[in-house]
């Protein structure tokens, strides 16, 4: 007996074994359909996000040490060696606030998949877009499962996402390439122990948005060695000692393993990635929702409001509830008090919103003193499926107060788009880097990915001509 079959990884295992088996037809018509939207949604975002001034510094910075040009840089002329382009097109995905969120599991699953996964199209060519869909579906059903796994004390903790998105990349690419289950196994335990990203990062860096683009890379690193032979950690989540859930938790009780296979190929947490219609953080989008149908219902003016309440569960306190400090774009889209400021004073929350003068605009910033954010402890114990709900109370002058309850935001999983908002959004985001034509080209073959023979020329349509 070999010392691969003596190891207790039954987990590893088995997420590998899901990875290496997973066919297009095995995946339910409904499936099917949510990854495409999720697919352009993920594009949408990776391509607008070749604009900031943090996107082009990371392109600029790429260019210097790599002359590869294997894969494009979305949304540019520019072009990349398959891992580096899958660190910046990540990074771009994830760049505006933009991207998907998987609530539960408290990762943005597309900016960290979706990268490698092209990536690896176009160092393949042939990948046709059936086998192109169910690579993508590997990635979005096998990340969410570690998140699961970690539960909603990893956040609390201090790690971002990118410290799951990593085994979704690795995932997406196996799939691709189609690696055997064994090779997935080292794939997976290659990527694991890339595992990295901390969430001091939002309080004002550029490099939080290179989290989700680092797990690009990681997970695509991980494919392509195990492609090779090259050998990972065999039992990454099983371990006792330096392995995934014990570490990253600092514990051996604060996960759950039966997370990382249950109901897998039967129960799709791709159904449950929600799409973001407001350019911050997810944790903000209930509570603007919830000022907005206020404010639709009883119309008031910026300078009738006393004060502003959010009660909220603990993880949205700790994640976006803090006072507000003018030191970055990046903070001023993760802070809840900023990001109502900035809806009532602006009318929305997206992209047009958020310019780097706007860091320090007083009338925002005076306004987002009037905001607080205070735990409820009724919300924080209906756990990891409730994170966002919210209660919000609008205080005015003259002595009114006006409440909403919202359960999930615009665009979560239990309020998911049409394909033509999917498609609305996708055109207001592309359409400022990308001819019109171009537009309406992906967004065709996107909708009809199945029907592609190879998802290379897919990649080809996303960057400038």
């Amino acid at each position: 007996m070999n010392q691969t079959a003596k190891m207790e990884n039954p987990y590893t295992r088995g997420m590998a074994a899901f990875v290496a088996n997973l066919r297009y037809e095995d995946i339910p018509e409904e499936v099917r359909a949510r990854i495409k939207l999720l697919l352009l949604d993920t594009l949408g975002c990776g391509i607008y996000g070749s604009l900031p001034a943090h996107s082009k510094i990371l392109i600029r910075t790429m260019a210097k040490v790599d002359e590869s040009k294997a894969c494009a840089v979305w949304g540019t002329r520019n072009r990349l060696s398959a891992p580096h382009a899958a660190l910046v097109n990540g990074s771009m995905t994830q760049g505006f606030e933009l991207d998907s969120m998987h609530s539960r599991a408290i990762m943005h699953i597309g900016s960290e998949t979706v990268p490698a996964l092209v990536a690896a199209a176009e160092v393949k060519p042939g990948i046709s877009g059936k086998k192109f869909l169910a690579a993508a579906v590997a990635g979005y059903e096998i990340g969410p499962r570690v998140g699961l796994c970690m539960g909603q004390g990893h956040l609390a903790q201090g790690w971002h996402c990118g410290t799951k998105g990593v085994y979704s990349s690795a995932a997406s690419a196996a799939s691709a390439f189609g690696l055997s289950e064994e090779q997935t196994v080292h794939a997976l335990g290659i990527a694991g122990t890339q595992a990295a990203g901390l969430m001091a990062a939002q309080f004002g860096s550029m490099v939080k948005r290179m989290h989700a683009g680092r797990a690009a890379q990681s997970g695509l690193y991980g494919a392509l060695l195990a492609e090779e032979g090259y050998t990972g950690i065999q039992n990454v989540f099983e371990s006792d000692y330096g392995g995934y859930c014990t570490t990253f938790s600092r514990s051996k009780d604060r996960f759950d393993m039966n997370e990382l296979t249950k109901g897998l190929g039967k129960e799709f947490e791709t159904m449950r990635d929600s799409l973001k219609f407001y350019s911050c953080a997810a944790s903000n989008h209930a509570t603007l929702d919830a000022v907005r149908m206020i404010r639709d219902r009883h119309p008031f003016k910026v300078e009738d409001v006393e004060k502003i309440t959010a009660y909220a569960s603990y993880l949205v306190l700790e994640h976006v509830g803090w006072k507000y400090n003018p030191i970055g774009l990046t903070a001023a889209q993760m802070n809840l008090p900023f990001c109502v400021a900035t809806l009532l004073l602006e009318g929305d929350v997206f992209v047009k919103q958020f310019t780097e003068d706007v860091v320090h605009n007083p009338a925002r910033i005076a306004l987002a003193d009037k905001v607080e954010v205070i735990e409820d402890p009724a919300v924080t114990a209906k756990g990891a499926g409730s994170r966002y709900e919210v209660r919000v109370e609008v205080r005015l002058k003259d002595g009114s107060v006006h409440e909403q309850h919202v359960e999930a935001a615009r665009g979560s999983d239990k309020k998911f788009a049409s394909e033509a908002e999917v498609m609305d959004k996708f055109r207001k985001l592309v359409s400022n880097v990308l001819p019109a034509s171009q537009v309406e080209q992906i967004g065709e073959t996107v909708l009809k990915l199945e029907k592609l023979d190879d998802a290379s020329s897919l990649a080809k349509m996303l960057a400038l001509a």
